[in-house]
């Protein structure tokens, strides 16, 4: 399952190659990437996102010396369009169903790449690494902005915490990533938790 973000163009890419035709192989590999990543895992052949790609092996390591330089390009593709989506969701008409969006996105993004952040957080122990914290932020500030404007519009209870909600959606991605019905049951836990944050208790 991907994540797609129609109508919300993503911010610049970090380090994305300025020649058009260069431009063209580091989009294809990105988008085969992602696509073999949800598919096979962390361990998906390179050579074969190559191949998907219509480049040569070498264009890829080019682009990409290591796995994990792929690994951390794609997870942050997907974690600047979560950035991207949630302030154009702060527009929108329904605060409280514009924070339920994109709270489920956010789920389901943990739950189709999980080990890919699994393998960006064992290289950041590693070695000095500033992405995640830089990811954990950007994602902690839109989805704060997402409950703030929610709670100020009466929407949900005043004393919902940021930092509780989402310690909660991550709890919830933990919680199905090995169930059989994992993004049936992460609906049903997430449908739960915005009934609960729901103000007076309204159920959808």
């Amino acid at each position: 399952m991907v994540i797609t973000l129609a109508g919300h163009e993503s911010r610049p890419r970090a380090g994305r190659p300025k020649r058009a035709d260069a431009r063209r192989n580091y989009d294809q590999l990105i988008e085969q990437a992602k696509l073999a990543f949800a598919e096979f895992g962390v361990d998906a052949s390179l050579d074969e996102i190559a191949r998907r790609a219509g480049v040569a092996s070498g264009t890829l390591y080019r682009h990409f010396p290591t796995r994990l330089d792929l690994i951390e390009a794609v997870l942050g593709e997907q974690i600047a369009e979560l950035v991207d989506l949630g302030r154009g969701l702060l527009t929108a008409d329904d605060a409280f169903d514009a924070l339920f969006a994109w709270l489920r996105a956010a789920i389901t993004h943990s739950l189709t790449y999980r080990g890919l952040a699994a393998a960006v957080m064992n290289s950041a122990l590693n070695r000095e690494n500033g992405l995640v914290s830089t990811w954990h932020a950007e994602m902690f500030e839109v989805g704060a902005a997402l409950l703030t404007r929610a709670r100020r519009s009466g929407v949900v209870v005043a004393d919902a915490d940021e930092a509780d909600v989402l310690k909660m959606i991550g709890a919830i991605a933990w919680a199905a990533q090995d169930a059989s019905d994992g993004p049936a049951q992460a609906d049903r836990l997430l449908t739960l938790l915005m009934n609960g944050l729901r103000h007076g208790g309204v159920q959808r």
